[in-house]
């Protein structure tokens, strides 16, 4: 599998890592995508996906520039491009580190092992493209339905930590204890 290929929509099915250290969704989501999102505020999903991303840079021995986090939320669409209208959403957060390019393996092979130590399913792994280092590790968390990535970006030194959400329900407001029925 090219990385091109795990870069499609149909990737964004995710949501974070180590639920039960972290608080994350519950570890048993939804059984299909008809089913009702588990229900996160878009405030505690950033907290959770920048805690794995942390978890994942730590692991690996790099350290991240918070200056540099990407978090963008996206509504929720169907197969056929539909959305609901309850403002569920999906979570793409990033960050990115300055890593000597020669170390771009080592680093995808640490997050690698403790991924697949932490049960998600690598889906798309590399560590050079022409014998050149451009490393990548792709991994699917099954019952949670998150994707977290490390990889090369660009021609430089720089690397991405990236956690995708599955489809996300923010908590519904209900009344307010001062308002009245």
């Amino acid at each position: 599998m090219t990385a091109t290929a795990l870069r499609t929509p149909a990737r964004l099915l995710a949501t974070a890592l180590l639920l039960a250290v972290l608080g994350g969704c519950s570890s048993a989501g939804p059984a299909d995508r008809s089913d009702t999102p588990p229900v996160k505020s878009k405030d505690d999903a950033q907290t959770w996906a920048q805690q794995i991303t942390e978890h994942m840079a730590r692991t690996a021995g790099i350290e991240t520039d918070p200056s540099t986090i990407s978090a963008l939320f996206t509504p929720c669409t169907g197969k056929n491009g539909e959305t609901a209208s309850d403002d569920r959403y999906i979570l793409m957060y990033s960050v990115k580190s300055s890593v000597p390019r020669a170390q771009h393996p080592e680093v995808v092979r640490k997050v690698r092992d403790m991924l697949t130590g932490e049960g998600l399913t690598v889906q798309g792994y590399r560590e050079t493209v022409d014998g050149k280092p451009d490393a990548l590790v792709d991994a699917f968390h099954p019952s949670s339905r998150y994707l977290a990535t490390a990889e090369t970006s660009g021609s430089g030194d720089r690397m991405y930590l990236r956690v995708i959400t599955p489809c996300l329900l923010p908590p519904s407001e209900g009344p307010s204890p001062t308002s009245t029925p």
